[in-house]
């Protein structure tokens, strides 16, 4: 898949930076770095045999201690019911340090629910820069060096890992092969492509995320990138995670 910086190259290499462009360069630069968590639970059977009343109680306890990180942290919830058997839920947690992540999650694993959850599994990453802001959040105004995550209505997560062989390559070589995956990229204006760097963080290398309302027009991507000559230097691209958009208590609901 195209990182951020491959797309960067390839206009750099093929276009002469603009005075306006360089200043937008320069501007990148400076921005802090984001840490960027994807964490997928799995409810326990025994979920399942507690009371209503019980279930209620547990719900509204996680999702007003999720609430409370507002300020610190972007949250967005997905719902993976139905799409795989071994996760039910994913939060999509992103912040400028990993102190609220770790004390989010201290305080999730004190709540009453979290004796019916299990966290199935976690992918850490970081952005190169800060790029992701807070739409409702009146302290963060959107620009061209932003992202507003968690807008279309699907997502699909995995982790990448690429052959040692291809950081033997030369970086021209690198770059041409990448050159083609932006060309058939830029054929799905439908899906958002996020990437994220895990090297020393996490077992993968990259965490690649897209979004897009239409499904279809992302397998469609996937299908065609796997005939690519970059293909061939792919490690590990799974597991994959399909997740749709829900409220974090409409994701509770969903768990029976």
């Amino acid at each position: 898949m195209a990182t951020e910086k491959d797309q960067g190259s390839a206009t750099r290499g093929s276009l002469r930076l603009a005075p306006n462009c360089i200043e937008l360069e320069e501007q990148k630069a400076k921005l802090p770095r984001q840490f960027v968590n994807f964490t997928f639970y799995h409810a326990r059977p025994e979920w399942r045999l507690l009371a209503e009343a019980e279930k209620k109680n547990c719900r509204e306890e996680f999702v007003e201690t999720v609430q409370e990180f507002s300020r610190q942290l972007l949250v967005h919830t997905y719902s993976t019911i139905g799409l795989r058997t071994n996760v039910d839920f994913m939060i999509w947690r992103i912040g400028y340090e990993l102190d609220p992540i770790q004390e989010m999650t201290s305080r999730l694993n004190h709540t009453q629910m979290a004796k019916y959850l299990e966290p199935a599994q976690s992918f850490l990453s970081m952005t190169k820069r800060s790029m992701y802001i807070d739409k409702d959040n009146p302290d963060h105004v959107e620009d061209r060096l932003h992202i507003v995550p968690g807008k279309s209505d699907y997502l699909f997560v995995y982790p990448f890992v690429k052959t040692r062989e291809w950081y033997t390559r030369t970086a021209d070589q690198r770059q041409e092969m990448m050159d083609e995956h932006i060309r058939i990229g830029s054929k799905y204006r439908s899906v958002k492509l996020h990437t994220t760097y895990s090297f020393g963080l996490d077992d993968q290398e990259f965490v690649v995320a897209f979004e897009t309302d239409h499904p279809a027009d992302f397998l469609d991507l996937v299908q065609e990138l796997r005939e690519t000559k970059a293909s061939s230097f792919t490690l590990r691209d799974t597991p994959m995670f399909t997740c749709r958009r829900r409220s974090l208590a409409e994701c509770l609901e969903a768990l029976g």
